[in-house]
C-alpha cells in the first residue's frame, strides 16, 4: 500500500506536459548521445492516462561502467543546462539497470540482457516511439 501512496504523490508532483522540443528534453538526448548510449528511443506517454511521466527515454549501454556513466552524465549536464533534479534515481548498486527519474521525464539506462528481459518499448506499445541514434 505504501507504493501506491507514493506513486499518487508522484503524480501530484507533475505539474505539466513537457514538450518534445524542450531544452530539458534535447539536454537528456544529447547527454545520452555524448556518452555513446546506444539504441536511444523515446516514448512518448503523453496520450497515455496511466502513464505516471510524459516520456522514457531508454538507451542501453554495453557495461556497468558505461551505464554508470550515462546515468551520471545525464544528471549532471541536467543540473548544469537546466538547473533541475532527479526526482529520485534507482539502480546504482548493480548497474544493471539506473532509472532517473525527473517525473515528467523518467530514464532508463540499461545493459542489454536486461533490456531484452524486460522490454519496456513492448510493455508500452500504445505510445508513439521515436529513435534517436544520430548525434
Amino acid at each position: 500500500m505504501e507504493t501506491l501512496s507514493l506513486l499518487a504523490n508522484r503524480k501530484n508532483t507533475n505539474a505539466g506536459k513537457l514538450a518534445k522540443n524542450s531544452k530539458f528534453f534535447k539536454t537528456v538526448i544529447k547527454a545520452i548521445q555524448e556518452k555513446k548510449g546506444e539504441n536511444i528511443v523515446s516514448l512518448d506517454l503523453r496520450k497515455i492516462p496511466e502513464a505516471m511521466a510524459d516520456f522514457f527515454v531508454i538507451c542501453q549501454a554495453t557495461s556497468t561502467t558505461q551505464v554508470k556513466a550515462i546515468a551520471d552524465f545525464v544528471e549532471h549536464k541536467v543540473k548544469e543546462d537546466c538547473g533541475e533534479t532527479p526526482y529520485r534515481h534507482e539502480g546504482h548498486q548493480a548497474m544493471q539497470w539506473v532509472l532517473v527519474d525527473y517525473v515528467n521525464i523518467v530514464i532508463h539506462v540499461m545493459q542489454p540482457e536486461i533490456r531484452k528481459f524486460y522490454e519496456l518499448e513492448e510493455l508500452w506499445s500504445d505510445a508513439a516511439l521515436t529513435e534517436h541514434n544520430d548525434i
